[in-house]
């Protein structure tokens, strides 16, 4: 059988990504076709693998800027010739399974989410991003545009799987496709659990700093609680954020992976204030024993217990994070059990369920062929 894996872009290293390296892990020989690519930005993940990139590869700027490119992508991607394979599979968040293949080709899209700034986020698209003033006239009607060629592109797709039952909801609503949920890999056995005398008194949150995560709410509720808060990652954000907290916030930038795991492990709990098609990094706290604070939104809601994993809170208000905190602090979790929960998303178990995924859709696909080749000659 031959495969090809596609990705939107590798210019950034996040969950997608991480996706991406366990699909990888199954089929080593696999091309990797992606509109972008920066060994760098990517952590020279991919560097042994075989990757052929769209003509945005040589536009300047685009590696660092590819969110004001949604048109050359949209063509970028439809410019992929992959009538060599018997099977695609798509790694998608975006624009990635609007790719196009022949009749004799099955394309399989592992979905991340449906285009969230075509359909979701698109008032907020242009709030996010720091755009250029003229960007920020073009975007709203070329919206208009790019949610048609979404909706119309997700036909080219033979069969959907999605991250979520979250994401397998969106799927049918905009694209009214039906679509099998396979949760997302997690590292389980890197994360551990340490004991009660060894935990620390800072609450945890890891993460890009986008606005939509909310981090700024929650600085704001540590601000007033006067809580210890231990923030790791980067972003566009960081600055804002940095000029809001209070002496208790700390913010750790980048770490090592080592070090990350001692810090999720020691930490009172772990904090998630947004709404996610999938948080990985929620799953990495319920690895490492910790229960989750949480908004009560996105695909979370099918990993947490509440009194039992973590707690929620229903709204996005620095009341109810501050509430939501005090109510943790009044149970006792077990972290032995809270890890359990977690177990189910190994990667081994992701790779098992892609792989007989494909392989019995391709089976499938290739008797409905013969049947019709058949059904025609007589």
């Amino acid at each position: 059988m031959k495969i090809a894996i596609v990705h939107d872009y590798l210019v950034q290293y996040g969950g997608a990504e991480r996706v991406l390296e366990a699909i990888c892990e199954i089929w080593p020989q696999a091309p990797i076709y992606t509109l972008l690519h920066d060994s760098d930005l990517v952590h020279n993940k991919f560097d042994d693998k075989v990757i052929r990139t769209s003509f945005l590869q040589k536009v300047p700027f685009a590696k660092k800027n590819h969110r004001i490119f949604p048109p050359l992508m949209m063509l970028g991607i439809e410019q992929f010739n992959l009538d060599y394979y018997d099977v695609v599979l798509s790694d998608s968040s975006s624009f990635a399974k609007n790719l196009i293949t022949n009749s004799d080709t099955l394309h399989i899209t592992y979905c991340h989410t449906p285009m969230r700034y075509g359909w979701d986020d698109c008032q907020y698209y242009t709030q996010e991003f720091s755009f250029p003033g003229i960007v920020k006239k073009v975007v709203p009607p070329l919206m208009n545009y790019i949610r048609l060629w979404d909706f119309f592109g997700s036909y080219g797709v033979d069969s959907f799987i999605a991250n979520s039952n979250f994401v397998a909801t969106r799927i049918k609503k905009y694209y009214h496709r039906d679509s099998y949920v396979i949760n997302p890999p997690v590292n389980v056995d890197d994360f551990h659990i340490c004991k009660k005398e060894e935990l620390g008194d800072y609450f945890l949150m890891v993460g890009r700093m986008m606005k939509y995560k909310k981090m700024d709410l929650v600085i704001e509720a540590f601000n007033e609680m006067k809580l210890p808060l231990k923030i790791v990652g980067r972003g566009m954000e960081k600055e804002y954020l940095s000029e809001i907290a209070g002496p208790t916030v700390e913010f750790m930038g980048r770490v090592s992976d080592e070090e990350l795991r001692d810090i999720y492990a020691k930490a009172q709990a772990f904090i998630f204030p947004q709404e996610e098609d999938f948080g990985i990094v929620a799953i990495e706290a319920l690895a490492s024993g910790r229960p989750l604070i949480a908004f009560k939104g996105g695909d979370v809601v099918e990993h947490i217990q509440e009194g039992k994993t973590g707690v929620f809170f229903k709204q996005q208000t620095k009341k109810k994070v501050i509430a939501a905190v005090r109510k943790f602090q009044s149970i006792d979790f077990d972290g032995e059990f809270i890890r359990s929960t977690s177990l189910k998303f190994e990667k081994e178990n992701f790779q098992k369920k892609i792989k007989d995924f494909i392989e019995s859709k391709r089976e499938d696909f290739v008797k409905e062929k013969e049947f019709v080749n058949n059904k025609n000659i007589k």
